[in-house]
Order: structure tokens, then sequence, then C-alpha cells
């Protein structure tokens, strides 16, 4: 199996120049290992997909104000008001309403803003403001497969080759301390990090265990009908014992029109 992921790593790699644009990392055509043994929402199996290209980070908040100043396109968030916020001293898994949360103030006006925030992941957008940036800019966001095959980088663990959980914070932007009660600053960021700030994965991908969650399209099997989005990856305000999602295997769910702080994306090109 060592082998096969080895093999694999070089084929893929032979496919990065041919991609024509150094942002977008080019995955081939192929059958591919996903899911993990025993894994209830995301159960070990093999998927043939299609050629891609995939973006080597997320969207920044300069990419997405592009959208904006061409468009003049209103959030979700800034529409009804309805973006979920952190501060430290909230206990695990509690976020604040502030009405005054987007993009521009992921994290409420009282909070501060993004100006000297550009190269940082967007966050404060919901799944319907993704695909709407998505089709102003003729990209799409990834598969849930997709973004998986990307994100292992052939690995057939949760973690692509050189991770381990004491090790994870040369990848990723995380929640360093025990709890959220107090700040953490450890890696140098509280919130967001530009994106790149941390190693990549063995394909160039940056940041995909950590700095914010990335919304994938799809469902999984156990979604039942109702309307839902996903999001994979990590974030910031992930922690060891809060969370845990920073990895290649789980599967987060969320409202398709909540916003919070913590939740962005990258995107797609076909091929």
């Amino acid at each position: 199996m060592k082998v096969l992921s080895v093999i694999l790593l070089l084929f893929l790699f032979s496919f990065r120049a041919a991609a024509g644009d150094s942002s977008f990392i080019k995955i081939p055509a192929g059958t591919y290992e996903v899911g993990l043994k025993g894994h209830v929402d995301n159960p070990l199996r093999k998927i043939t997909v299609r050629a891609f290209l995939i973006a080597a980070t997320e969207l920044t908040n300069a990419a997405f104000e592009k959208f904006v100043l061409a468009t003049g396109y209103k959030t979700e968030a800034e529409l009804f008001k309805n973006a979920l916020v952190f501060e430290p001293g909230l206990e695990e898994f509690q976020w604040l309403d502030d009405s005054t949360a987007y993009w521009r103030y992921p994290n409420g006006i009282s909070r501060g803003g993004i100006t000297d925030k550009m190269n940082h992941p967007v966050t404060g957008i919901s799944f319907t403001d993704a695909l709407a940036y998505c089709k102003w800019a003729g990209v799409r966001l990834p598969t849930l497969d997709e973004w998986e095959i990307a994100a292992r980088a052939g690995s057939v663990t949760k973690y692509f080759e050189d991770v381990t959980p004491s090790t994870i914070g040369r990848y990723a932007n995380i929640w360093q301390g025990l709890d959220h009660l107090q700040s953490d600053n450890s890696d140098g960021f509280m919130y967001t990090a530009p994106v790149g700030s941390f190693k990549p994965n063995p394909l160039g991908l940056y940041d995909v265990l950590g700095n914010v969650f990335e919304f994938c399209s799809g469902s999984r099997p156990r979604d039942g009908g109702r309307p839902v989005a996903h999001a994979r990856g990590g974030s910031w305000w992930c922690s060891r014992n809060a969370c845990n999602f920073f990895n290649g295997v789980d599967i987060g769910s969320v409202n398709p029109h909540a916003s919070f702080s913590n939740l962005g994306f990258r995107v797609v090109k076909d091929q």
C-alpha cells in the first residue's frame, strides 16, 4: 500500500505543470480510494472522477471583493443579519449572533474588519454566497470526493504524509488551547491566517487541514433529503478537544444559508 501511495503521488505531481496556472493543481482522471473503514458518514470505497483543477489556496477576501465590486452582490449575512461569530470566553460549540457581521467584518464590526487581511480566506459567507461567486467567476465548488482526493494526496489514513496529531500545527491553523475560554495566539493567529502561511500537502494544496472549513458540493448518505451544505477540512476554531475535524475524512454539515467566521471555500475548474 505504501508503494502504491508513492506511485500515485508521483503520478499526480507529473500533472502539476500541465495545469497552466500555478495557483491551480491538476488532479488527473482515475479511480481513487476515499473514506475510511468503519467511518459512518464516509465509508471506505473506490470512486472514479474526471480530471479537474483545484485551487492551491482558499479563496481570499481580495478575490471575493472583486466579485462584489463587479456585481453589487449582497451576501446573505448582510440581508438576513444572521451571521454567527466567535470571541474567546465562550463555552465549547457556542457562537454569538452578530447583526453587524458579514464578509467585510467576519467577527462583527466591534472586532475589526479585513482592511489589512485581504490575503486571508473570505468568511462570513453562506453556501449560497459561495455558489454565486462561482457562477460569476466561471468556476465551481469541489465535490466532496474531489476535495478528499486532493486533500489526502494519496494517503490511506486521515492525514497526508508527515502529518500526525503532534505535527499538525506545521500544516494547519487550528486552535491550540485546551478550550475556548481563553484566547489562543500560539501559532501567531487567533482567527484566520493569510492563505499559504503553513506547509502545503504533498500536492501543493495549502490549508486543507485548517484555517477555514471549505464548502463542497454534493451530499452524503445520511442527509435524509433535508437542505444541507457540507464543508470539509478544519478551521482556526477547531481544537483537539472540540470539533477535531482537521483531517481528510470527516464531513461537516451546515444550513446552506448560515454564515460563520470560520467557513469559506476553494474553487475548482473542469479540465
